[in-house]
């Protein structure tokens, strides 16, 4: 079976038996996810790729304590929000990019007249700027239910925390970008949940 094909499980246990055609087809399955999460935190584009090659580094270090029977992907995200905490933690988060994939997909594109494209550029620099402003535990929650499309329980049990902390965590990021943004983030809720 090609690696195209295979299953998380089959590639895991094919990694188990230090087959790295497998790690490279988890990689390949998996960089854009993990990447695009640790951008959208960190916000330093070399500071994500470099979370990536150490993300699937604990993945070839760690295969033998991955259970074939299991989804690879919340191991992924907990790896990549530890290494992400942990290059913020470094005092990395200093004069960062934009959280520009954030703000993409919370901002829906549209086809639109001149005025209305660059007043829809505006709204998302301002919303990346915002986001960006939040307590990274908020930031972290933002990224993962907005970005990557998370349900509340599967980001619990990524951040080891009780769905109600993340729900907290939520709403408390969704009243501070209110505040941020002011009458502007009225579509915030609709459009948030509508691309989910």
């Amino acid at each position: 079976m090609s690696e195209h094909h295979a299953s998380d499980g089959e590639l895991i246990c094919r990694l188990q038996e230090d087959d790295l055609d497998a790690l490279g087809a988890l990689f390949v399955r998996y960089r854009a996810q993990v990447y695009r999460t640790a951008l959208a935190i960190v916000r330093d584009p070399a500071a994500a790729e470099d979370i990536l090659q150490d993300c699937f580094l604990k993945v070839y270090t760690h295969a033998a304590h991955l259970a074939p029977t299991h989804s690879l992907s919340p191991w992924l995200y907990r790896v990549t929000v530890n290494l992400s905490y942990a290059w913020l933690g470094r005092g990395g988060q200093k004069r960062r990019a934009p959280l520009e994939t954030v703000a993409n997909r919370l901002v829906s594109p549209m086809r639109q007249s001149p005025d209305q494209l660059t007043e829809q550029t505006e709204l998302r620099h301002n919303v990346r700027k915002a986001i960006g402003t939040l307590p990274i535990d908020q930031r972290v929650v933002v990224v993962l239910y907005y970005l990557n499309g998370l349900s509340l329980q599967d980001i619990a049990e990524i951040l080891d925390v009780p769905v109600g902390t993340v729900k907290s965590r939520l709403y408390y990021a969704r009243e501070a970008l209110r505040v941020i943004l002011g009458p502007t983030v009225h579509w915030l809720p609709e459009v948030a949940h509508g691309y989910i």
